[in-house]
């Protein structure tokens, strides 16, 4: 599922999100908000996802559905910088993406928030760092 969902998107998941995705195909983690430095549209200091994309089903990184990463970047007109990682509780209105405009389509990509604006703000260096980075909404007041 990785290499057909990788040759469809283009691109090279990093090995920590296949490694996520083999454990756990796509999900909700217990810990769904990531801190940030600057305000967005939603909070002043954090970021909230709502489920990590797997690979496959009616919705994910890839699906034979047709509503997916290339999907919602067509539709929500995020900007063509990688793929879409997450659902987010706004429905679509911002988004958290792979970033691969740096790193190239074949190597590490940085993680970016999407607001309403539609400009990357990158918040993380790598899917490992995000991932790590989660926390609990209570540490927010959320």
């Amino acid at each position: 599922m990785v290499s057909t969902a990788e040759s469809s998107l283009g691109y090279t998941l990093p090995q920590s999100l296949v490694a996520l995705l083999d454990d756990c195909n796509g999900g909700v983690p217990a810990r769904r908000c990531y801190p940030i430095s600057s305000p967005t549209s939603w909070a002043d200091d954090h970021i909230e996802i709502k489920a990590i994309l797997g690979i496959g089903g009616g919705h994910g990184l890839h699906s034979d559905s047709g509503f997916d990463s290339e999907y919602m970047i067509s539709e929500w007109e995020y900007p063509a910088i990688g793929i879409v990682l997450c659902a987010m509780p706004s429905g679509g209105h911002d988004a958290v993406m792979l970033d691969y405009s740096e790193a190239g389509r074949h190597s590490e990509p940085s993680v970016a928030y999407i607001d309403e604006n539609r400009v990357p703000q990158r918040i993380a260096s790598s899917f490992s760092e995000f991932i790590t980075g989660l926390r609990d909404s209570d540490e927010f007041g959320s």
